[in-house]
């Protein structure tokens, strides 16, 4: 996400930080880098301007330029005001007091509007929400069927009317659907076009009237770049939304989109989707996002995935069979499934503070996490309780189960010892590395 603007905006930061003295024309040079960066980034010209514009008006007051850290100084300026054009705060869904809460998701076609329903409707689900998904696009080959594909493997249901082709008696019969399966939150899914045309809009109008939305999300296509800020604008004009979800974040876009979309609407971006899979969508946090793109990191994040894929009982528990040195290979294998449901290690290295690039865009091969999992799965329980009894032979019939050499499973062997060990350390309060000693409270 943003990589391109992420790695020009941190090495002007560098420079500006390590400027112990600024003046106005030093300072306009920096800008200029500032803003051809975000104009390579496909950011709304407008709003460059501005961003720019702000950004020398508070960086030339007295209490900056005449500061001992003018260079420090100018990066926070810069991180807030990033942080402004991308909606300053986290803005929560509209949530009717009076359920079912209706969510209307409209965007053109290939915007990934169907598998974002189904990213929404499982994001819901884990806080607390009981979603209905409502298949209203009836024109795609196969949007109805994808609808209902995404619901049953999240075992959400779903409404559709096969044989009925109006939008609008289809999300008004939706409502007798939810509250006859006791769903508080309906999602309906509408068709795109491949452009905006007045027959799309005028649908959107009128199940908007019959559905009387309290919310309408406008999903786009974040590759798009301006474009993606031009169909915000007449969506928001011609139907008028409460938000903006961008899509494929994960990919090799520039970024322009979510740096213009908020600013050129006044709508807030409410959430990202980050990968393919139905678990990889983030709640928008505009702060963190731009503390990412100046290379701070963003540990809140990381804490919240964290706190989503690990229960606080069973963490309890692995510390105590730790400290009595009862960490098995069973125990090693559930935290590396869970690692992993947190997301690519790509993407949580991109979100630590202080790593180096070429860490940060090195290749990692996730292949080396499922042929650990083979290992561990081709050993018998008392193997996995007990590795010690690992013998010449119980490796060889592991390797050959889980289609290894036995040299890889000897590898795997000393780095499950040494970790097992180093972790004990940590817990007793030692660093298993040397130099400084951790605290006392460590976990």
């Amino acid at each position: 996400m943003f990589d391109n603007l992420s790695d020009k905006l941190q090495n002007i930061v560098k420079k500006i930080k390590g400027q112990t003295r600024i003046n106005e024309s030093s300072l306009k040079e920096m800008m200029r880098e500032v803003k051809l960066a975000l104009l390579e980034a496909d950011v709304n010209f407008k709003v460059v301007k501005e961003f720019i514009s702000r950004i020398e008006e508070k960086a030339l007051g007295s209490d900056v330029m005449d500061s001992l850290t003018p260079g420090q100084q100018i990066v926070k300026i810069v991180r807030d005001e990033l942080c402004e054009i991308l909606g300053g705060t986290e803005t929560k869904l509209n949530v009717s007091p009076n359920p079912p809460t209706v969510i209307m998701l409209v965007g053109l076609q290939g915007s990934g509007k169907t598998t974002l329903s189904g990213k929404l409707a499982n994001y819901l689900r884990k806080q607390g929400k009981k979603p209905l998904l409502v298949a209203c696009d009836v024109y795609r080959p196969a949007a109805i069927s994808q609808l209902k594909t995404l619901g049953a493997s999240l075992g959400i249901p779903v409404y559709s009317e096969e044989n009925n082709k109006d939008v609008v008696e289809i999300a008004k019969n939706s409502f007798k659907e939810a509250n006859s399966k006791l769903c508080d939150t309906i999602l309906i899914d509408t068709a795109g076009r491949l452009q905006i045309d007045q027959e799309l809009m005028g649908e959107l109008v009128r199940v908007k009237k019959e559905t009387r939305p309290h919310e309408i999300m406008l999903v786009v296509d974040s590759m798009t770049g301006q474009e993606a800020v031009n169909v915000a604008k007449e969506f928001n004009e011609t139907l008028g939304i409460d938000s903006l979800t961008l899509t494929k974040l994960d990919s090799d876009t520039r970024g322009g989109a979510a740096l213009s979309v908020k600013h050129i609407t006044g709508k807030p971006i409410k959430f990202a989707s980050v990968g393919e899979k139905l678990n990889e969508l983030e709640a928008f946090y505009p702060d963190r996002i731009a503390s990412r793109i100046l290379g701070m990191g963003d540990v809140l994040s990381i804490i919240d995935k964290a706190e989503e894929t690990f229960d606080e009982k069973e963490a309890e528990d692995l510390e105590k069979r730790i400290r009595k040195n009862e960490f098995t290979l069973d125990d090693y294998l559930s935290q590396l499934q869970k690692i992993k449901k947190m997301g690519s290690f790509k993407q949580i290295l991109g979100m630590l503070p202080g790593v180096p690039k070429e860490i940060k865009n090195a290749e990692i091969d996730e292949k080396q996490f499922l042929k650990i999992e083979a290992i561990i799965q081709s050993m018998t329980k008392a193997e996995k309780r007990n590795p010690k009894i690992l013998n010449g032979s119980r490796r060889k019939r592991i390797a050959s189960g889980s289609g290894n050499k036995v040299e890889d499973i000897n590898r795997f062997m000393n780095q499950y010892e040494q970790m097992r060990k180093m972790m004990k350390q940590m817990l007793n309060g030692k660093n298993p590395l040397g130099g400084l000693k951790l605290p006392k409270n460590f976990r």
